[in-house]
């Protein structure tokens, strides 16, 4: 089943008429965000809760937690025995049914149980905080950023550095004249540290006793289990994660991206080694090309992984390291600025431009934090920053980048010559110059998992 734009009316009655034994909800009882009364707590669960679901909700242990949700009661156990009095669920469908008094979930599933999950939410009515990439194709950023915006309540993806001080700082700095216009900006991770360049195992040993498989899979493909998948080795799987950009690139490219007001890109073209179809890269270099805003000219982008990296700015002549496992630089006409992850550690160069660039007063507005600005539009407060509206665009930065790295691995492969390696991105059709490419947009659900 292809995944479609559905109305919040017809996901509901889809959705929830496919999950077995649960009761189909008729539209007017579609699901509305519960007023608190001042200093209320809110009713939280997790979804996801063995891993960095765990950490989240050690984020928002102040509010009321009254529901953890995993498909493996073993790897969730330390969350069950800080939270004893949760009730506790495999099926995520279940339990938004069986517990109407949850106010709003954790997402901290593998990627392509993002979007089923906080759909099947949005439509009751939940505020929802997902984890990065807010999605696991275009396709489906798009339709979340709809849902959200038509549920009216609260979001927020996971890229924890949208709060920090770092991005607010250059993007000040930017503003502000530091470095002249910016055209160019790379950025890179150290990623992947998980195995990739894989074929399909052939094995299939048992299921381990506590883990309902069935629900893993979610809406992926059927296939037996085996080790390779799971636990965090899913990220290498483009059945169920999203490879080293999915996996970084919502932290790293968020701060270019928002400082530099860069919206959708024109096109996308990315050269991979090790790219199989059934996991991403080893390495990759992906090029992206943002077009002009207003008086800001047209930005080139480029995303190095798998030990890939820019060149070394000429403006550091020692043996200083550049950056660290993450990071960006930017290139503008009169000096560079160079960053980690998030935004940190942000430097200008020339060490003389740095040390004489006179710095612009706080213009932008601070944030509280990044799980408390979430917790505060819950309780009706202003939207947090990383809302799914906001979100969803830079998660579509991101899917197409891989898009171009699985594009261009088929056509290196079978030597298709004469096809384009790199695809221009009609954001208003929502499409490419490729129809072979724009399978990659979006995904087959299983039967009982079209939303």
């Amino acid at each position: 089943m292809r995944l479609r734009d559905y109305s919040r009316r017809s996901f509901l009655g889809a959705a929830t008429a496919a999950a077995a034994g649960l009761t189909l909800l008729p539209h007017r009882a579609f699901g509305r965000a519960r007023t608190l009364a001042p200093g209320e707590r809110l009713n939280l669960a997790g979804i996801g809760i063995g891993g960095k679901g765990l950490d989240d909700l050690n984020q928002v242990a102040g509010e009321n937690i009254v529901a953890l949700c995993d498909v493996d009661h073993d790897y969730a156990a330390a969350a069950f025995r800080q939270w004893p009095k949760a009730r506790r669920h495999h099926d995520f469908r279940k339990m938004l049914e069986s517990q109407p008094e949850i106010d709003a979930v954790i997402i901290a599933t593998p990627d392509h149980l993002h979007y089923p999950i906080a759909r099947w939410a949005l439509g009751l009515g939940k505020h929802v905080y997902c984890q990065k990439p807010l999605t696991h194709t275009v396709a489906e950023a798009r339709s979340l950023a709809r849902a959200a915006a038509d549920a009216k309540v609260a979001t927020q993806m996971g890229n924890q550095g949208n709060a920090g001080e770092g991005v607010r700082l250059i993007q000040e700095w930017i503003e502000a004249g530091a470095v002249g216009a910016v055209r160019e900006v790379q950025a890179w991770t150290n990623k992947p540290t998980w195995p990739t360049g894989l074929d399909r195992p052939a094995e299939t040993p048992a299921v381990p006793a506590s883990l309902e498989w069935d629900l893993w899979l979610g809406p992926a493909p059927a296939r037996p289990y085996h080790p390779a998948y799971l636990p965090f080795k899913w990220r290498g799987w483009w059945a169920f994660g999203s490879a080293s950009l999915g996996d970084m690139g919502c932290h790293v490219l968020n701060t270019p991206w928002r400082a530099l007001h860069l919206g959708r890109p024109t096109s996308v073209e990315a050269y991979a080694q090790g790219c199989t179809a059934e996991t991403g890269a080893r390495s990759s270099v992906i090029y992206y090309e943002f077009p002009a805003r207003g008086a800001a000219p047209p930005v080139k982008l480029t995303w190095y992984d798998g030990g890939m990296m820019p060149p070394r700015p000429a403006e550091v002549v020692d043996n200083r390291r550049l950056g660290d496992n993450e990071g960006v630089v930017f290139v503008g006409e009169k000096g560079k600025i160079v960053c980690t992850c998030y935004g940190d550690n942000a430097r200008l160069l020339p060490d003389e431009l740095h040390r004489d660039f006179p710095r612009p007063a706080p213009r932008l507005a601070r944030s509280p934090g990044h799980y408390q600005e979430w917790l505060a539009a819950c309780k009706g407060g202003p939207p947090a920053g990383s809302r799914f509206e906001h979100a969803a665009v830079l998660t579509e930065v991101v899917q197409l980048g891989n898009v171009a790295v699985r594009h261009s691995a088929r056509v290196h492969q079978e030597m298709q010559n004469g096809r384009p390696v790199k695809l221009v991105w009609d954001a208003g059709l929502g499409k490419t110059n490729d129809p072979e490419a724009d399978q990659f947009l979006r995904t087959e659900y299983r039967p009982g998992w079209g939303v």
